[in-house]
């Protein structure tokens, strides 16, 4: 299963220690993480392997959009930042668009996100 993690720049730090705290869920063999740039570049320095897309305003919200349109990421868990505005406002709701369409579950804080990694339990 591959999983895509975002997160705004204000909730970095919540996405680092979401994946901390699910560590053993997300590091179970057939799980692979994928992450736009600077998040994936937090996740690395947390000890977890990550294959890294572009930042979120250079593209990379898109990137994983076509992923998840193509049917490779089957989870999304995007910690967005609701304080504050966004000038790729228009990527990040592509993304949720696509997840929509392509009936991908997708967690936008983190009470959902912890529901959705729950379901990785063996």
């Amino acid at each position: 299963m591959e999983i895509a993690i975002i997160a705004h720049d204000g909730k970095k730090a919540d996405m680092v220690q979401f994946l901390n705290e699910n560590k053993a869920l997300l590091q179970q063999e057939g799980v692979k993480i994928i992450a736009t740039g600077t998040t994936g570049s937090k996740a690395m320095a947390a000890g977890f392997k990550v294959k890294r897309y572009l930042s979120g305003p250079m593209g990379g919200d898109a990137q994983i959009a076509a992923r998840v349109a193509e049917g490779k990421t089957q989870m999304v868990l995007f910690f967005k930042d609701p304080a504050s505005s966004h000038a790729h406002e228009a990527d990040i709701n592509m993304l949720i668009r696509i997840c929509d369409v392509h009936n991908v579950p997708l967690a936008t804080n983190e009470a959902t996100a912890k529901r959705l990694v729950e379901t990785l339990r063996k």
